[in-house]
This record gives C-alpha cells, sequence and structure tokens, in this order.
C-alpha cells in the first residue's frame, strides 16, 4: 500500500491580493513562512519515504521545511514541474475578478489588465493552461510520482510519500487518483484547501490483479480517502495582522480549488475557513 499526502503551500505575497498568480513565482509571506513552520512541525515524525514537490518558491519552501523537521535520515527530496498550479496566460499578475460586470464585456476588462475567471473547463486565457489541460498535466504526474512507487512495492511494504504542490493542482491531482479507481465516486469532488492544509489517500492495487505497473500500464486500483483539508497545525498560529479586505473570500476559496462558479462564494468560504475534515471514507461510497 501507498499514502500519498498532498499538501498546500503556505500563504504567498502574492496570495493577500487579488491577482492571478499560477506559474507566477512569489517566495512565502511572512505568514506563510509560520503557516510551513507549524505543519512541518506537525508533520516532524510522520515516516515520509519521498518528498516531491513543485519548484515554484511557494510550495517549495513549504516542502523544504518539512523535509527539514524529519529525522534522519531524511527521504529523497524531488523538485519537479508536473505539479505547478495551473498557468493563467496573459493573466498572470493581473487583477482577479469573478464576474463580468452587466455594463461592461470581458474584452474591456482584458485592456484594463483585470481578468474574470473563465467558467468552462476547456476556457483558458491566452498563452495558459485549461482545466482540462491541468488535468492531463496531473494524470501525467501521478503517473511519473506515484505509479513507480506502486510498482517497486514488496509484499508488506509502506510507502508513503508527501506531494506539496498548489489548490487547483491538488484539486485535479486528487480527481485524476480517483478515476484510477473503477469504484471511486466520480461526483464527490475535494476543493478549497487552506494555506498548509492537507489532504492524504491510501492506493493500492486491486485485489486479485496481477500485471506489470508502469507510466504506460495501469491496473485498477483501490482508493481511499482518508483525510482532507487538515489544518489543525494552525489553531495555536499567531500571525501578524492580515488586511483582509486586499483579498475576498472568493479568491481566497478559488485558488484554494474551488473550480465552478456555483461553488465560489460565501458557503464554501465558511465551510473551508474551520474546515479539518477526516474523511475515513473508501472511493466506492
Amino acid at each position: 500500500m501507498i499514502t500519498v499526502t498532498f499538501i498546500r503551500h503556505g500563504e504567498s505575497e502574492d496570495n493577500p491580493h487579488n491577482i492571478w498568480a499560477g506559474w507566477k513565482n512569489a517566495p512565502l509571506s511572512s505568514l506563510g513562512r509560520q503557516q510551513a513552520s507549524a505543519l512541518a512541525g506537525s508533520f516532524a515524525g510522520i515516516p515520509f519515504t519521498h518528498i516531491y514537490t513543485s519548484d515554484l518558491l511557494r510550495a517549495h519552501d513549504t516542502a523544504k521545511a518539512v523535509h527539514d523537521s524529519l529525522r534522519e535520515p531524511k527521504p529523497p527530496f524531488t523538485i519537479t514541474t508536473s505539479v505547478r498550479e495551473q498557468h493563467f496566460g496573459v493573466a498572470e499578475g493581473g487583477v482577479w475578478q469573478l464576474d463580468v460586470p452587466q455594463d461592461t464585456t470581458r474584452e474591456e476588462l482584458y485592456k484594463r489588465g483585470i481578468y474574470p475567471i473563465q467558467r468552462g473547463r476547456d476556457e483558458r486565457f491566452e498563452g495558459g493552461e485549461s482545466l482540462n489541460d491541468l488535468a492531463r498535466r496531473s494524470e501525467m504526474a501521478l503517473r511519473e510520482i506515484v505509479l513507480p512507487h506502486l510498482s517497486s512495492l514488496e509484499p508488506d511494504q509502506v510507502k508513503h510519500i508527501a506531494i506539496a504542490s498548489h489548490g487547483l493542482a491538488i484539486s485535479e491531482l486528487l480527481a485524476a487518483i480517483l478515476r484510477l479507481d473503477p469504484h471511486s465516486d466520480k461526483t464527490k469532488s475535494y476543493q478549497g484547501l487552506l494555506n498548509t492544509a492537507w489532504a492524504r489517500v491510501q492506493v493500492r492495487i486491486r485485489d486479485g490483479i496481477v500485471g506489470i505497473v508502469d507510466r504506460d500500464n495501469v491496473p485498477p486500483l483501490e482508493v481511499t480517502v482518508t483525510h482532507f483539508n487538515q489544518s489543525k497545525h494552525l489553531e495555536n498560529l499567531s500571525p501578524e495582522k492580515i488586511v483582509e479586505e486586499d483579498v475576498s473570500n472568493e479568491a481566497r476559496a478559488f485558488f484554494g480549488g474551488a473550480l465552478g462558479g456555483e461553488n465560489i462564494g460565501s458557503d464554501l468560504s465558511v465551510s473551508t475557513t474551520n474546515a479539518d475534515v477526516e474523511v475515513g471514507i473508501r472511493g466506492n461510497l
């Protein structure tokens, strides 16, 4: 069996502002560094066997904090572009906006550097990725990162890998790994991760399945989501004062992985603010 823990990065210097920041490479903010340190302290005794991280600073430095806190011998630490956040093309660094106001057009907003969110999964900003592009990249990332560990698993061996990534990317990674389980509930989504919150799945080859496991040969898997949006490590954090008017609840929800317009708003923001869910469910519920 393989356990995979997905970790969202700490707050970046861009997060408190309504701007598009997919591949825009801002470092962790002061609060983000505190969050990463608190996460690392909570993971100090976890026997991770490998840590993978997005190369973008906010995820890399969060993962590095976790890696530095682990006991010797420390697990391998691999930096990869495959679990980067969605790329927003020409919108990178531009103003994030939820909707197009009735008295204007999307094109007029673009000229002013304002980029309302794209609603369809195939929609993309010029030069960027759509959600379906991100989904395909996520599928490839799982084949490159997770499946090799499954193929090299010895009888009764347990591996625990961590993947430090980004809100939207983790939503797609979770959806992609659940698609490898023929009995998983494809209608259930996992969205809205807080900064440094984590999710966890357990993965095994389904009983009775024999064959080679590699990126080109994926047998039916059994995927169990055991935790989602775990953030207890933040309870005792004393963050610096955040100027809340600089960022909307909708923007925080969006970049935490809330994808559809119907999922962005006060209900999600409230539910994720205090979220700390131990799911304990199997993919075929």
